[in-house]
Formats: C-alpha cells, structure tokens, sequence
C-alpha cells in the first residue's frame, strides 16, 4: 500500500492571523495610513519598494511602529518588529524608546492647534500596547519592562481623565497581561518536573528480558491509533513554543558571533525540550525492536512502525514520522538484515522516499507545501493539523539568518530579511494553534513517555545478540563492547 501524497496531504489553518492580520507581506494597507517613502523610494531613513518596508535605521523603525494622529501601523509590521528587534535590543529598551516617542508626540499635540486630538492619539497607543502584550507577553515579566510599561501607561491616562476610557481600556490590558503570564509560569514549572524517560542499560549479556515484560504491542496494537496519541503529544509540547523563542535561534547566533551574551537563553528551554522528544521517540523506536527476541516478531514490531509512520504521513505529523524512521536507521536497528529480509518494504521505501535528505529535502518539502496549501480549503479539524520537521524548520531559520545579513552596506537594517523570518515562524506558529480533534488514551501516552529506553550500548548489545556481527569491523565492535561490559559489571 503507497502513501497518495495528493490525496491524503492534511491542511493547515490561519489561525494566528487575529495578530498578523490576512497576510505577513508587510504592505500598508488601505486606512492604514504610511510613514516614510512610497514605492520604489524612501523617505527619511527608511525606503520603501512597491509599497513594502524593505530597510530602515533602527531608530526609523522604531519611529515607525509608534502611532500619530494619524497613522497607525500595519498590523503585520508591528508583528514582524516586535519579534525581529529582539535581535538588535531587548525588549524593555525598545519600550522606553517607544515611551520617549509617546511623550514628544504628546507635548507636540499639547502645543499645537490639534489638542483636542490627544484622546485619539492615547487609545491608539492603548491598542499598540495591547497588541504588544498579547502577541509577546514574555517580554513584561522583566521587572523593566513592566516598570516601562506603568511609565507609559500613566502618561496616556492623564489625557483622558474626564470619562476614563483609556483607563478602563488599560486596565483590562493589564489584567490579560497578568493572566497570560501566570498561565506561562505556571506551565513552565510543570514542564520543568517532567522528566525524560528513564534510560534502561538493557540485556547485559544473554539476559533475555522477562517474558510478562510490556512492549509497545501490547498496550497498542493498531498503527493510526499510536500514531493519533504521538499527534497528541506533538501537538502538547509544540504549544508551549512562542515566536520569540524561535527568534532566539537568531539573537543567541549573533551573541556567538560577536562573543557577548544577549538574551535570556533560558527561554530557548521550551526549543530543547521538544528536540529531546524527537531523539526520545527515535530511541523508543529502536529499543522497541532491538529487545526482541523473536526474528518473527521483531518483523512484526518493524512492520507496526513502518505503518504507524505512514498513518502519521496522512496525518500530517511529519515530526513523528520523522523521528520513528530515525529509530529504524539507528545502526543496532539497521544492521539486522535477516530481521529485514523478512520485512515487506516497500511501504517503508515509500517513507524514505518522502525524507529523502537529497536537493536539501525537496520531497518532504514538497508534501510539506501541499499540506500548507491545503489548509485553506480543510473542511475539518483533521485536515488542520501539519507539524513539520522541526530540527528542519529550526535549521532553516539558521540558514536564513546566516546567508542575508542583518545590516546593509548604508547601515540600514535589512528589514526585507526580518520579513521572510517572521513569515516562516507566523506559518510555524499558525500550524501550532491547531486543536487536537483525536480522542486522548492516557495509557498508550503514559507508555509513549515513560517507557525506559535503552542506552546506545544496550541496543548494539541487544542487536549483536539477535543477530551476530557479520565482518570483521561488527566482531570488533562486538569484542570490544562485551570486554568493556563485563569489566563494568
């Protein structure tokens, strides 16, 4: 049975457009109003071409994400700015600059014939504010920003204080703030509890494991079941990623490169803990099949992931799918060629097909696309779910931030670059929001888990067990393993 990549391709959903708004092009937008140059030109210190932002000063770009009168910025700059300017300073000095902004405006206004315009101009700011604190909530809990944030607040206040909308509208801000943050907290330290699970040492020499001992089939026998629940939990850590923790990938590189420490490379926590379950699922897969005793059923328990892998393809959980044909080229796994010879593979050479690492993963990217083209028309929640490849993902952030410098040759900022990278984690970001539709089984999940995993040396232990080393680099291997084992014990 082939996989029918255009026909079983899943489909996403926008769900994260309530910030970036119906695209992230980066165009002003009718009613937007536009600060700075129109197509093709610039103005000041930024430039525009064909109506998009493509570069600008720092301090222009600073300027231009704080409203006036009236202007006030397309929704996907601020979205782009706010994650992007991380890079260049945190979060907390951008907000004062934003407030020593607000204050020249408001003295400008004050003294000048347009004062009756002052109310306008604070809810503008409450609402830049308030797309601030729901779109990046992280940034407040430094004491600083927070600090900023009352500064800014207070000032914006005085200019309403005859019927108190502003106010109102401030603090119902605050309060989403406070919330958000506590949620956060609250789900870190229970992320920081869990634990991996446990690393088994495995067979120490012909010690077969105990034949009442649990494995994978006897707690799920049926491939698009398993395959449902790892949905589950891809699904559960990836919603504990933030688009400014996919941005620290690009600011902890430029601390590297420039030998200085900038950011809190704590946050990138959330980043290691979802990359550890990849290399977890991948170790499950091969201790699953390397402690096998039977070639019969270590055929069987190969056959099982190759068709829990398919049934996470049409899914469109390509992380897992990913992660169980990682398991399955673990040496210990590969090198069992009688246990091969008697698997059907070729559902199998249709998965590695589709993760082919050739042209820089043109199939997977491929599918990859379909699906993401698709979720426009997805008339289901099923269809909604995509979760890629994410060492890829992340490799492409890298290799998008290293190839186009952050500065051009006038010193502007290369803003055409923070656009490309903020579409790709909006796109990463949107696929996260979706809602698992599978019906949860905590015990299959337990087991997925906690199960213990064997260390590298108790798979090629296992393996060398079942099937003895074949040339002579395998029996040296083999020697040098069983002597540094039974030194051990």
């Amino acid at each position: 049975m082939f996989l029918e990549p255009q026909e079983t391709m899943p489909q996403t959903s926008v769900v994260f457009s309530s910030i970036l708004g119906p695209s992230c092009s980066g165009q002003v937008q009718p009613g937007m109003g536009e600060r700075g140059g129109g197509s093709g030109g610039g103005s000041g210190d930024l430039i525009f071409q064909d109506g998009r932002l493509i570069s600008g000063s720092l301090e222009a770009l600073m300027e231009h994400l704080v409203p006036t009168v009236d202007y006030y910025p397309d929704r996907t700059y601020i979205f782009t700015f706010l994650l992007s300017s991380r890079v260049f300073m945190p979060p907390h000095d951008l907000l004062a600059r934003v407030g020593q902004i607000c204050v020249e405006q408001k003295q400008q206004l004050e003294a000048g014939p347009e004062k009756a315009k002052l109310k306008s101009f604070s809810a503008k700011i409450v609402q830049l504010l308030k797309e601030w604190t729901e779109a990046f909530p992280y940034d407040f809990q430094d004491e600083k920003a927070m600090a900023e944030l009352k500064a800014i607040t207070h000032r914006v206040t005085q200019c309403d204080e005859e019927n108190g909308t502003v106010k109102k509208a401030i603090a119902q801000m605050t309060q989403s703030l406070l919330l958000s943050l506590a949620a956060r907290s609250q789900l870190q330290e229970l992320r920081e509890k869990l634990r991996p699970p446990a690393v088994d040492k495995g067979p120490i020499l012909k010690t077969k494991p105990p034949a009442a001992q649990k494995d994978i089939l006897g707690v799920c026998c049926d491939p698009l079941v398993l395959a449902q629940q790892l949905t589950h939990i891809e699904l559960d850590r990836v919603s504990s990623i933030y688009p400014e923790d996919l941005m620290q990938i690009v600011s902890h590189m430029d601390s590297l490169d420039n030998h200085r420490c900038r950011g809190d490379l704590t946050k990138t926590y959330s980043l290691e803990a979802y990359d550890n379950w990849f290399n977890c699922l991948s170790m499950l897969v091969a201790t699953e099949v390397c402690r096998v005793v039977k070639k019969k059923h270590r055929t069987r328990m190969l056959e099982f992931f190759i068709d829990v892998a398919r049934e996470c393809f049409n899914i469109g959980n390509f992380n897992s799918m990913m992660a169980i044909i990682s398991g399955m080229n673990l040496s210990p796994v590969a090198r069992l060629k009688k246990t091969w010879s008697k698997v059907k593979t070729a559902k199998f050479d249709v998965l590695e097909h589709h993760m082919d690492p050739s042209s820089n993963f043109c199939n997977y990217r491929t599918a990859l696309q379909g699906a993401t083209q698709r979720s426009q028309m997805a008339n289901s929640s099923r269809e909604k779910i995509v979760i890629p490849v994410f060492n890829l993902f992340v490799k492409d952030i890298y290799f998008l931030h290293k190839i186009h410098t952050n500065h051009l040759p006038n010193g502007h900022i290369n803003f055409k670059k923070f656009w490309e990278i903020s579409r790709q984690i909006h796109e990463f970001m949107t696929w996260t929001q979706v809602e698992c539709p599978f019906e949860k089984d905590k015990k299959i999940q337990s087991y997925l888990l906690t199960a213990p995993i064997y260390s590298e040396e108790a798979l090629f232990v296992a393996s060398f067990e079942s099937e003895g080393p074949e040339n002579h680099m395998e029996k040296d291997s083999w020697k040098t393993l069983r002597t540094t084992l039974l030194n051990r014990a």
